[in-house]
């Protein structure tokens, strides 16, 4: 089983921080730091090591001089120069600007920027933007326009309207503050951003589909090199809910093709094991089939991707195999019982049946993806 997260901050990291630290510093109170920063970070889970060792920077900081944050975010920038940070021992460092920083935003931002290849600033960025919306926001345009793909994809990450893990920003909810960082970066020569450019997208679509299609659709039309894979991800939510206009977008028919023959190799599984199915999808006319599945049961119904294919006449027909994983994760608890299977033929349910989820062997239920 792969290492918890949260263990990664840990007396490695804290190390790493305070070594940093020390050698621009040779003041950095370093033993007393990392006494405060270890005593009693062993029981917290990952988001409270984050802000615990955070609050051990800052008292290192205080003790010393007091320190004034702008002076302890010119260390630590002259720290983040050095390139001996990594995501671990940089977070805690992140979320010390956020905290603390909020008051003085060109030192703060100027941090975040030295921070964020070696440790995004994505979560630390949204108090500053909440604080600070037009002042924050016309840094971040700056920052679009950089040279380092890690600030442009910076830009892109911490002004998604739903960033996972981070705190809610009221106005970053509603379209067009926004669209200008993306229209920059659309077509970005990175993946790192382009991925995250669509992952702005596909949020700002579950609250205003049609702004976010109308987006795409411009983009689309504007062409270039990239833009296909960006508008296909970025219309993932709405492709996945069935949209007739984001499917249409994709030169996919609402409804188009049908399913037969869908077969499961058990119509049991248990917690642990795998569901596999075969189906045939025939097309009714030509043109992109895009093809999901979803899982079902009562209170709960999870979409996946199936495939994808062209046809070139109608009555055109693919058989498609898949399996479907059912192995124990932490995020979700999926008690055994009655299921559904459906397959999904451009935004229509085409076909359904019924399966058993069982417990773990020897009786116990795990929580599954």
């Amino acid at each position: 089983m792969a290492q918890p997260l949260k263990d990664l901050i840990n007396a490695r990291s804290v190390s790493v921080l305070a070594d940093g630290l020390a050698a621009v510093w040779p003041s950095f109170p370093q033993a007393r730091f990392t006494e405060r920063a270890l005593a009693g970070l062993a029981p917290l889970e990952l988001k409270d090591r984050v802000r615990h060792v955070s609050a051990a920077l800052h008292d290192a900081f205080q003790h010393a001089l007091p320190m004034p944050y702008p002076q302890a975010a010119e260390l630590v920038r002259a720290c983040a120069a050095r390139g001996e940070l990594d995501l671990w021992s940089g977070w805690p460092v992140t979320d010390h600007t956020a905290v603390h920083g909020l008051d003085h935003l060109e030192a703060a931002m100027a941090t975040l920027a030295a921070l964020t290849p070696y440790s995004t600033g994505e979560f630390a960025v949204r108090p500053l933007l909440d604080r600070h919306r037009d002042d924050a926001l016309k840094i971040m345009y700056g920052w679009a326009e950089s040279p380092d793909e890690h600030l442009r994809r910076l830009a892109s990450e911490g002004t998604r309207p739903r960033l996972p893990w981070a705190s809610r920003v009221g106005w970053l909810m509603t379209p067009g503050p926004t669209l200008p960082l993306l229209d920059l970066l659309r077509d970005d020569p990175s993946e790192y951003v382009r991925r995250s450019v669509a992952n702005h997208v596909n949020d700002l679509a579950k609250d205003h589909p049609d702004t976010a299609l109308a987006v795409l659709a411009r983009w689309r039309a504007g062409g270039g090199s990239h833009i296909e894979r960006v508008v296909r991800h970025a219309a993932r939510g709405l492709l996945r809910a069935g949209h007739p206009e984001a499917l249409e977008l994709l030169g996919a028919t609402p409804g188009n093709g049908s399913a037969r023959a869908l077969v499961l190799e058990s119509d049991t599984v248990a917690v642990g094991g795998r569901l596999t199915f075969t189906v045939t999808v025939t097309a009714g006319a030509p043109g992109p089939l895009l093809l999901k599945y979803a899982v079902r049961r009562a209170g709960s119904r999870r979409v996946f991707h199936l495939g994808e294919r062209v046809a070139a006449a109608e009555g055109a027909a693919f058989t498609l195999r898949k399996s479907h994983s059912f192995r124990p994760v932490t995020t979700r608890n999926e008690p055994p019982g009655p299921r559904e299977l459906d397959v999904i033929v451009n935004g229509r349910v085409a076909a359904t049946v019924p399966f058993t989820l069982t417990a773990a062997p020897g009786g116990v239920t795990s929580p599954i993806g």
